[in-house]
C-alpha cells in the first residue's frame, strides 16, 4: 500500500540516517548506532575486545554517511585492504560522503566497491538497481573494484512496516531477483548480497536460490556461524560494528590473491597471481595502479606508493623500491633496457652502507658516496667479482660501462680504479696509483702500451710492483717510481738480463729516442741500454767503463754506440767493452781507458792486447796535431805520426 504523504515525508527525512546496520558501525560524528546482531556460534565480545580483535584473513571495512573524514591512509596502515562504501538508498537518497569515501579508499590502496541499502517496499528492485548503478554502483574489471553489493536486512523505518517491509517471502525473493538481474544487465556482474542468517530465514523463507551470488554475512561474534540457505561459504564476513576499523569491520574469506581474483571476476594470470602474492605484505605501501600486463616478454607490473613490482615468467615477481637504484633502473629503460627485469629484491647492509639489486642483465650498486651505478653481466663484471666487488681493491662503481674504445674496447670506473676490456686482452683491473698514472700519461689504451693484459702484481724485488700491457710493462718501486718498458729491442735486452732481478734492476726512466743515427736509450738502476738499427740494443752498466764512455760524450763522442757487452775475466781481473769507434778497457791497476779505432789501437791489438808486451792502456790517445798522436800503456808508449807511422818507446 502506498505511503501517505505525511509518512513519505517522514521517511525521506530519516532515510540514510537511521538506515540499516551496514555502515552504521563505528561512527565519527553522528552518534552511537543501535547494534545487536549475533547469529554465529562463537562468543559475543565486549566492545573493548572488538576494538583490537581481528579474525584471520584479509581485513576490510564498510562505511556510510555516518563516517565523515575517514583517514584512509590510517586504515590501510592498520591493515585494511578493501572497503565497501554506501552509495544509495531506495531511489531518493545518495550518500553525500560517497565520492570522497570511494575515491579516498582507492587512493589509499584499498580495493573498494559500492553498496545500496534496499527498501523493497518503496520501489521495484529494477528501479533501485538503476538508481544505484547510475550513482556509483557500477563495476570495473580493473582489479581494484569489488562487485556491486545489495544490503538487504532489517527494516529500520517504522513507516515501512515490519522487519520484512510487510512483504511476503515470495515477494522479497522476487524483488531481490529483480534487483540482481538489473545489476547484471547494467554492469555484467552479479551483485554480492549483504544479510544475516536470521533475516534471510525470516524474510525469504530461507530461500536457497542465490548461492551463485557472493555472500557478505553479518555475524557479530568470534565465528561466522550458520550460513543462510544455499550458501556453502561466505565471501566476506562482517564481524564487528565496534572496531577495530571505522564503520563496520570485515574480513575476506581467503588471501589477497583470491580477493584480487574476486575483484577481477576471473582467475588471475600467472603475473597477476605472483604480484598479488607478493603484495600480501604490502612491502611497497598502497597500490597506485592496477596490474598491467603485456610488457616486454609478456611481463606485468603494478605501481605502489613506494615503488613497483615487476614480474616475468623467467624471473618471477620482484619489487623495485623508490630510491636511487630504481631511478637508475628507470633511466636505463626499466625492463626494456639492458638490465631487463629484476631478479632479486634490493639488499642493503653492504660496506659503507651500500645497497644493490640484481637484474637479468646485471646489477645496480649504490653507496652514499658513489650513488647508483650499473654493473652489467659480462667480462668487466666478472673481473669486478674476482676482485671482491665493493669489498675488494676497486670499491664501488662510480660510473657505467663505456665502450667504443680502441679495438672495440670498453671500460668502467670504480672508486679505486678502472676495469678495461678488449677482445684480445680480456678484462683487467687498473688500480689508481703510480702505475696507472704512468699508463694515463702515455695515453691509456690509445698510447704505446695498449690495453692491460694483467692485473697489477706486487711483492717483487725491493717491494716493487708491475703491470703488463699489450706492448710492454710498467714497473714501480719507491726509489724509481713508475717507469715503462715498451715492446722492442731495448725491452727485449732488459728481459734477457732477468729484468729487475738482473744486473740492471728496475727502469729508472722512460725509453728516449731521437739520438744520432735514429738511436734510442733507456736508463735502469744498474746502467743503460742503447739501441740503433746498426748496433742493436746493448747495455752499458754502471761502473768505470760506462763512466769513461760518459766522459767521452756517450754516443756523441769518439766511441759512438756500444757494439758489444762489457766482458770481464781478462788478465789481472780486467774488463772491456766495444763501441763503434773503439773500446774501453779497465783493470784495477790501470783504470778505464779508451782505445779508439786507428793505428795505435791496431798496433796494440797486434801486440796481444792486454796480454802482450804493452799491458793495459793507462791513458787515452792524445794528439798534438792531426798528424801526431800517442797513448800510454802499462809498459810503454805508442806514438804515431803521419810521416813515420807507429813506433814504441
Amino acid at each position: 500500500m502506498p505511503l501517505s504523504a505525511e509518512d513519505a515525508a517522514a521517511l525521506q527525512a530519516e532515510m540514510g540516517k537511521a538506515g540499516g546496520f551496514m555502515g552504521a558501525g563505528l561512527r565519527t560524528s553522528l552518534g552511537t548506532p543501535q547494534v545487536s546482531r549475533q547469529s554465529g556460534t562463537g562468543a559475543l565480545l565486549s566492545p573493548e575486545a572488538y576494538s583490537s580483535w581481528k579474525p584471520p584473513g584479509v581485513q576490510g571495512l564498510d562505511v556510510s554517511g555516518w563516517q565523515t573524514g575517514v583517514d584512509w591512509d590510517a586504515q590501510f596502515r592498520q591493515g585494511a585492504r578493501f572497503a565497501y562504501v554506501k552509495a544509495t538508498e531506495s531511489t531518493s537518497y545518495t550518500n553525500e560522503q560517497f565520492s570522497s569515501q570511494y575515491s579516498g579508499s582507492r587512493n589509499a590502496g584499498l580495493i573498494r566497491g559500492a553498496y545500496h541499502f534496499a527498501t523493497p517496499s518503496t520501489s521495484s528492485g529494477a528501479d533501485q538497481a538503476r538508481y544505484f548503478v547510475s550513482r556509483g554502483g557500477g563495476w570495473s574489471a580493473d582489479g581494484m573494484t569489488l562487485p556491486p553489493l545489495l544490503d538487504i536486512e532489517y527494516n529500520p523505518y517504522p513507516t515501512l512496516g515490519n522487519t520484512c517491509y510487510n512483504m511476503t517471502a515470495s515477494q522479497m525473493v522476487s524483488w531481490i531477483r529483480d534487483f540482481s538481474n538489473t545489476v547484471v544487465g547494467l554492469t555484467g556482474r552479479k551483485p554480492a548480497i549483504y544479510t544475516t542468517t536470521d533475516w534471510w530465514r525470516t524474510c525469504t523463507a530461507n530461500n536457497g536460490g542465490f548461492s551463485d551470488h557472493p555472500l557478505h554475512l553479518a555475524s557479530y561474534s568470534t565465528a561466522p556461524g550458520t550460513l543462510p540457505n544455499g550458501w556453502g561459504t561466505y565471501s566476506i564476513w562482517q564481524y564487528s560494528a565496534q572496531g577495530p576499523y571505522e564503520g563496520d569491520s570485515n574480513v575476506w574469506n581467503g588471501n589477497y590473491s583470491q580477493l584480487k581474483s574476486f575483484a577481477y571476476n576471473r582467475p588471475l594470470t600467472a603475473g597477476e597471481a605472483a604480484i598479488s602474492a607478493m603484495t600480501e605484505s604490502m612491502p611497497l605501501g598502497a597500490p597506485t595502479s592496477s596490474v598491467v600486463c603485456g610488457i616486454r616478454n609478456g611481463g606485468c607490473y603494478q605501481g605502489f606508493r613506494s615503488g613497483e613490482i615487476f614480474w616475468s615468467s623467467a624471473t618471477g615477481a620482484h619489487s623495485s623500491r623508490v630510491g636511487a637504484i630504481r631511478s637508475l633502473f628507470r633511466s636505463l629503460g626499466a625492463e626494456n633496457g639492458s638490465l631487463g627485469y629484476p631478479t632479486s629484491e634490493e639488499k642493503c647492509n653492504l660496506r659503507d652502507g651500500g645497497c644493490y639489486q640484481m637484474y637479468q642483465g646485471g646489477a645496480i650498486v649504490w653507496s652514499p658516496d658513489t650513488g647508483a651505478n650499473p654493473s652489467r653481466y659480462g667480462p668487466i663484471r666478472d673481473a669486478y667479482s674476482a676482485a671482491g666487488f665493493e669489498d675488494g681493491v676497486l670499491g664501488y662503481p662510480t660510473g657505467g660501462e663505456t665502450c667504443g674504445l680502441r679495438d672495440g674496447g670498453c671500460y668502467q670506473p670504480f672508486q679505486k680504479g678502472e676495469i678495461h676490456w678488449s677482445a684480445n686482452t680480456g678484462a683487467q683491473v687498473s688500480r689508481y696509483g703510480a702505475i696507472r698514472s704512468r699508463w694515463a700519461a702515455n695515453g691509456y689504451e690509445a698510447g704505446v702500451l695498449g690495453f692491460p693484459t694483467s692485473a697489477e702484481t706486487c711483492g717483487l724485488k725491493n717491494s716493487g710492483c708491475v703491470q703488463s700491457y699489450q706492448n710492454g710493462q710498467i714497473h714501480w718501486t719507491a726509489s724509481t717510481g713508475a717507469q715503462m718498458t715498451r715492446g722492442g729491442a731495448i725491452r727485449s735486452a732488459w728481459l734477457s738480463f732477468d729484468v729487475e732481478n738482473g744486473i740492471l734492476g728496475y727502469p729508472s726512466g722512460s725509453e728516449t729516442c731521437g739520438l744520432q743515427d735514429g738511436g734510442c736509450y733507456q736508463s735502469f738502476q744498474g746502467g743503460q741500454i742503447h739501441w740503433t738499427a746498426k748496433t742493436g740494443a746493448l747495455m752499458t752498466r754502471n761502473g768505470a767503463i760506462r763512466n769513461a764512455w760518459a766522459g767521452s760524450g756517450y754516443q756523441g763522442g769518439v766511441l759512438g754506440f756500444p757494439t758489444g757487452l762489457e766482458t770481464c775475466g781478462l788478465k789481472d781481473g780486467g774488463c772491456y767493452q766495444s763501441f763503434q769507434g773503439g773500446q774501453i778497457h779497465w783493470s784495477p791497476a790501470s783504470g778505464a781507458n779508451i782505445t779508439r779505432a786507428g793505428a795505435i789501437a791496431t798496433y796494440w791489438a797486434q801486440s796481444g792486447w792486454e796480454n802482450g808486451s804493452l799491458g793495459y792502456p793507462t791513458g787515452i790517445e792524445t794528439c798534438s796535431t792531426a798528424s801526431a798522436c800517442y797513448q800510454n800503456f802499462q809498459k810503454g808508449t805508442v806514438e804515431w805520426t803521419s810521416s813515420a807511422g807507429i813506433r814504441r818507446r
